[in-house]
C-alpha cells in the first residue's frame, strides 16, 4: 500500500475506531412493486407486441426496470416471429427438382453441401410483412408465430444523394 492509503485508514481509525467501512443506508427502489408488475402484466396481455422503450413510456417506467419486470418478476422472454416462405401449390414439384439436383451434384462432388449458402434477410415492404429484426412478442412460453409471405415482396427502396 501507499502512504496515502495508509493515512487514509490511520485517519479512519482515529475517526470512528474501526478500519471497517461505513455502512450507508440502501435507497430502496419501489419500481418493481406489485402495483407496478400488474401494469406491466396486464399491458402484455393487452398487446405483446409492444417494444420495451414504447411499453415503458406508456406505463412510466425506465426501460431497465420495465426489463426487470417482464424477466425477473414475469418470466417472460422476447421471441422473434419466424418467417416462412409462402409456398403455393405449383412449389412442391420446383422444390423436388431442386432436392434431387442437390442430390445429383453431392454424388458428383462430396463437399457440394459445404458451398452451399442460405442467407436469411428481412425486407421494408409495402405489404405489411414483419421485419423480424424489429419485431419481439413477449411471452413466458414460445408462441411459435410463424408469418408466411410470397418469395417476391413489393419493396421501397430510397437514396439520399448530397
Amino acid at each position: 500500500p501507499t502512504q496515502q492509503t495508509v493515512g487514509k485508514i490511520v485517519k479512519k481509525f482515529e475517526k470512528t475506531g474501526s478500519v471497517t467501512d461505513i455502512v450507508r443506508p440502501v435507497h430502496h427502489r419501489n419500481a418493481r412493486s406489485a402495483e407496478n408488475i400488474a401494469a406491466v402484466s396486464e399491458s402484455v396481455a393487452d398487446d405483446s407486441n409492444l417494444s420495451i422503450p414504447r411499453r415503458a413510456q406508456h406505463l412510466g417506467l425506465s426501460y431497465g426496470s420495465l426489463w426487470r419486470i417482464l424477466h425477473l418478476d414475469l418470466h417472460f422472454h422476447p421471441y422473434k416471429v419466424q418467417l416462412t416462405q409462402e409456398l403455393k401449390p405449383v412449389d412442391h414439384g420446383m422444390r423436388r427438382k431442386y432436392a434431387d439436383w442437390v442430390l445429383e451434384q453431392q454424388a458428383v462432388d462430396g463437399d457440394f453441401s459445404t458451398k452451399i449458402f442460405f442467407s436469411d434477410e428481412a425486407h421494408f415492404s409495402l405489404g405489411g410483412y414483419v421485419n423480424k429484426q424489429n419485431c419481439r412478442i413477449w411471452g413466458n412460453e414460445n408462441p411459435q408465430v410463424s408469418q408466411e409471405r410470397p418469395f417476391h415482396l413489393k419493396t421501397l427502396r430510397s437514396n439520399v444523394n448530397h
